[in-house]
């Protein structure tokens, strides 16, 4: 499960917005906006945003635990 609320922080923390990482994924913001809330990246998305975004350990974003 994708922790999209740790994925936007970082993205802002980055001095980033969506429409800077759907143009790194080549989407439309549409489709970004559609993939964060379902939490649905392909391995290969999430290694390109892991590059982007300079993750230090993109295992706690791409493969949170889901809290119970």
């Amino acid at each position: 499960m994708v922790d999209t609320n740790s994925l936007k922080a970082e993205i802002v923390r980055n001095g980033l917005f969506m429409q800077d990482v759907a143009k790194t994924l080549n989407i439309s913001s549409r489709a970004m906006y559609s993939k964060m809330k379902t939490g649905n990246f392909t391995v290969k998305e999430a290694f390109a945003i892991s590059e982007a975004l300079n993750l230090q350990n993109p295992g706690e974003i791409f493969f949170a635990k889901k809290l119970s």
